[in-house]
């Protein structure tokens, strides 16, 4: 594996780190880490072990900390290196910047100052759990953590409790049993889930099943490591006749015929060919 040192332009680069095992870095995040006039981390430590694993030598460049509590001052201090022409690498503490990370408020800090703002892709726990826990991917919501208190966590869910798309929840290994538990009278029994822990580790572990399933196998268990939740979409109660035309008919006066029917078919889970034919007849019918 060869690490290009490179001269890179001033600006702000977010870099995605491994999740688990320390191969699935990226060889441009390598070559960004090698080259970058400046380290900006949320974990200081976890970088410079990342660093050294690969054989990045760090050098006398600086390295400054960037996480949950560091305020505008901090914001202003990196911004201010860019505007002196610096080339700035931030890295999360594991995964992707900016998903469940702090590195959103220096972002837009960045980009309000007129700065460049680019990204290294690569591991993220939300896609690495959605590709092996067997639910439905083509349209997902990330909820990021639920609440700590159980009143807050039980409203919250509620909220989510109808959204047709997989949900993709982080949680504390300390309280995955608490949010099954809320999850089934929430959500429902039968509703499909995935528990993933530990993604790209030694341990990894999928458990699959209902809601129940899962409550049941988890009540007793000791749970380490970190946590991903994907629960399926809810099921959508069947439309009337009454309401699918209803739908058309707005849907009609701004698209096409076949947008119309693409977008309420989707809607409403329905085959597109039969709701294409309603909305023929519709348009048919206000010319």
């Amino acid at each position: 594996m060869q690490i290009e040192r490179t001269s890179l332009q001033p600006g702000l680069y977010f870099v995605a780190t491994p999740i688990g095992s320390a191969r699935d870095i990226t060889l441009r995040a390598l070559d960004i880490l090698a080259s970058a006039d400046v380290l900006v981390a949320e974990d200081t430590r976890t970088l410079k072990h990342l660093m050294r694993l690969h054989g990045v030598t760090l050098g006398d460049r600086q390295v400054l900390a960037y996480h949950d509590h560091s305020g505008e001052a901090m914001r202003q201090r990196i911004t201010a290196l860019i505007a002196e022409g610096r080339s700035v690498a931030y890295a999360s503490e594991a995964g992707t910047p900016l998903v469940a990370d702090p590195g959103f408020q220096l972002g837009r800090s960045a980009i309000a100052a007129g700065q460049m703002v680019t990204t290294a892709p690569g591991a993220s726990a939300v896609l690495a759990a959605l590709t092996i826990a067997g639910l439905p991917s083509d349209r997902f919501l990330f909820a990021g953590f639920p609440p700590h208190s159980a009143g807050a966590r039980r409203k919250w869910l509620a909220e989510l409790a109808d959204c047709q798309a997989t949900l993709v929840l982080y949680e504390s290994p300390k309280r995955v049993k608490q949010l099954l538990d809320d999850l089934v009278p929430s959500f429902g029994e039968e509703r499909k889930a995935a528990v993933c822990r530990e993604l790209t580790k030694k341990f990894e572990e999928v458990c699959r099943g209902t809601l129940a399933e899962l409550q049941a196998e988890f009540a007793d268990r000791s749970v380490k490591g970190e946590v991903v939740v994907l629960v399926d979409r809810g099921d959508v109660a069947a439309a009337s006749d009454e309401d699918i035309e209803e739908m058309l008919i707005r849907a009609l006066a701004n698209l096409s015929v076949k947008d119309a029917s693409a977008e309420v078919a989707g809607v409403l889970n329905l085959p597109k060919r039969q709701v294409y034919q309603l909305a023929l007849e519709i348009a048919k019918r206000e010319e």
